[in-house]
């Protein structure tokens, strides 16, 4: 297993997570938005000396992507579809404002390069590249930061790109080419892939450049949006995988404390300093190629993650017409919620827990820190007269706003999907999620949550536990009748020999890498796929058809549109680290502390006990507050909470 290091940054704390010779240790240091690096490096110094691997949930692409501060960015396409990355699809955005706002895109007109050349949808050439006009191409794109290369048709011949990718070797700028990064149709959305790589990937380079300079390990990876880790390498020349890196990790860490309790069926909710990432897991991570952000799609497979801005750090303030909000501004880790002492003067939820006593003052990080209370009671009592409401309504009020917020994301993700929440299981992490877990559970009818140990870090615990993993795919846009096996496997064939190779760089052996065939299957006049096991694909299509939409029709051709490989080699942490051994002394301790919690207008007693004093076998009914190093976890009157031999917190709704 060797020696493991996981950093997770977030918006307010990056948490690391070290395994050395089998004992798992954290810690949270606090994020430098200035310079992300710098928490990162600060807190692998802290955690572990000598040899290391490294495993990264890096959040510098998305804020690349949502602060607009990437790089100037030249698109080379053909000629007349320079502005494909403009038109999109015409959706509205906004649909009842009478004058929509879209995102400008990443791409400046006078950066978009036409070039003459034209493949057909089957890969024939309808015109050929022009050689005087490939050679003064570096020319015209000599002051890029970084080139995207997306011609059309590409995915069903890549010599043009390649011709053109070669001519722009001399720039020696990151080069975006889409038949490498998404040999795919639909123009716009590989455009779009393709565009976003760029965009990011210079500053991107840059920090892992950095992270390998300066940290000391003997190897890095980077957690991909997928759901596996990716080598550094990869994620120098393909940032765009990295997304969702930091939240994906969070839904790897959450299956496995499942799966450890036996647990199957889960929704994940991770909330941390600045936004809330939750996701439905029926058995297993859920994927999805519909995400966007930043106003692009990234039609790259990811884990089906939905988020809002809501966490300890957001901020609440009045609207427009007086009413109270909550988010999505936050306070971040600087100056941080007013407790923290660094000088913050805006309430943030986190301050408003401090202010009824579900947040301990003196168990923050462990007893490590401590908050400040007294500092919260002049801006909350400005909040509240200009509300016309006392500071301890004011507070309730703003965890009740965060609450419905984080609500309706759960709701997005079950109930509008035709999922019953009560056939869930509830899986809170990061440091604020224990905060609010229960009271949505009981919100949305959710029976029961699962809380693992050390919670305010599971992101990066996951990153440790996840498979290395390779996605590749190819468009082939083949009709049922023409889908002969042999066409079909020796595309399928190349495509895990690709795969394989990229394993085999990573030194993972063959007889370790599980390989799954998918394909992305329609009905011939649709325009969108479903994706199904490829061994039974039609069969497969035609029950997950019914299973979406309420019908199939079995007598109608199907198209086979995309096949897909995904390799996934074991995590570094292999077998996952085991849970410190259970204790087995007497349940039910005496709790070590009661504390006056204000809840529902009124102020009551709540015990306030150290998760570490909670044996294997113990129970504990609410009120009560289990706070520990990375999370506090606040159990409202009735609902009951047991440990588990694994060390995780079962918490069932009261009946």
């Amino acid at each position: 297993m060797g020696r493991l290091v996981a950093v997770d940054t977030g918006g307010t704390f990056t948490d690391v997570v070290a395994l050395v010779d089998g004992r798992v240790s954290v810690l949270k240091v606090p994020s430098t938005p200035d310079d992300p690096a710098r928490a990162v490096l600060d807190g692998v110094q802290q955690a572990v000396s000598g040899s290391f691997d490294l495993v990264h949930g890096s959040t510098v692409g998305t804020n690349t992507l949502l602060e607009r501060t990437g790089a100037r960015v030249a698109l080379v396409t053909n000629r007349g579809f320079e502005d494909v990355i403009e038109i999109g699809r015409q959706n509205r955005p906004q649909l009842y404002a009478m004058v929509g706002h879209r995102h400008p895109p990443l791409v400046a007109r006078d950066d978009r390069h036409g070039i003459r050349g034209r493949l057909g949808p089957d890969g024939t050439e309808e015109e050929s590249l022009d050689p005087d006009e490939l050679e003064r191409l570096p020319e015209r794109l000599a002051d890029a930061d970084t080139v995207a290369v997306c011609l059309l048709h590409s995915y069903a011949r890549t010599g043009h790109e390649e011709d053109v990718a070669r001519m722009l070797g001399c720039l020696e700028v990151p080069l975006s080419v889409s038949s490498r990064l998404l040999p795919e149709y639909r123009e716009y959305e590989r455009t779009a892939t393709t565009v976003v790589n760029a965009y990011i990937a210079p500053r991107m380079s840059r920090y892992l450049g950095r992270l390998e300079a300066d940290a000391g390990a003997d190897r890095i990876r980077i957690m991909g949006s997928g759901g596996g880790a990716v080598p550094v390498a990869r994620a120098r020349d393909e940032p765009v995988h990295t997304v969702l890196s930091g939240p994906a990790g969070g839904v790897a860490g959450a299956l496995q404390v499942a799966g450890d309790a036996g647990v199957r069926d889960i929704i994940t909710f991770d909330m941390g300093g600045t936004s809330t990432d939750v996701s439905l897991c029926p058995g297993g991570p859920l994927h999805t190629r519909e995400f966007t952000i930043a106003g692009l799609p990234v039609a790259i497979p990811v884990i089906d993650i939905h988020s809002v801005g809501a966490g300890g750090g957001s901020i609440a303030h009045l609207d427009a017409g007086g009413a109270l909000r909550v988010g999505p501004r936050s306070a971040g880790a600087e100056p941080g919620p007013i407790c923290y002492g660094r000088g913050g003067r805006q309430v943030t939820v986190t301050d408003a827990h401090v202010w009824l006593g579900r947040l301990p003052t003196d168990a923050f990080l462990g007893g490590t820190a401590r908050l400040d209370r007294d500092a919260i009671t002049g801006p909350l009592r400005e909040l509240a007269d200009r509300l016309d409401r006392s500071p301890d309504e004011t507070a309730a009020g703003i965890l009740a706003v965060i609450d419905t917020a984080m609500e309706g994301a759960l709701r997005v993700i079950s109930v509008e999907r035709g999922h019953d929440p009560d056939d869930f299981t509830l899986v809170p992490f990061g440091g604020a999620a224990g905060l609010h877990a229960a009271e949505l559970a009981e919100r949305l009818g959710i029976p029961r949550l699962l809380i693992s140990p050390d919670p305010g870090v599971l992101s990066a615990l996951g990153m440790l536990v996840s498979p290395v993993r390779k996605d590749v795919s190819r468009s082939v846009l083949i009709r049922q009748s023409d889908a002969d096996h042999d066409r079909v496997e020796s595309i399928f064939a190349e495509l895990e020999a690709g795969a394989m190779d990229a394993m085999e760089r990573e030194g993972i052996a063959q007889d370790q890498v599980r390989i799954n065939r998918l394909a992305d299957v329609r009905y011939v006049g649709q325009s969108f796929e479903l994706t199904v096991p490829a061994h039974s694909w039609a069969g497969d299509f035609h029950r997950a058809h019914e299973d979406r939409y309420g019908f199939a029709r079995p007598d109608a051709q199907l198209e086979l549109v995309t096949l897909r490989v995904q390799a996934a080699g074991p995590g570094r942490a292999t077998p996952p680290p085991a849970p410190p051994p259970a204790s087995r002394l007497a349940p039910d301790p005496a709790p070590t502390e009661t504390r006056s919690v204000r809840y529902r207008g009124q102020v009551i007693s709540a015990r306030a006990i150290p998760r570490p004093s909670l044996p294997a076998g113990a129970g504990l009914e609410g009120p009560a507050i289990v706070h520990e190093y990375s999370a506090t976890i606040w159990l409202p009157p009735g609902w009951r909470a047991s440990v588990l031999q694994t060390g995780a917190i079962m918490v069932e709704r009261p009946s």
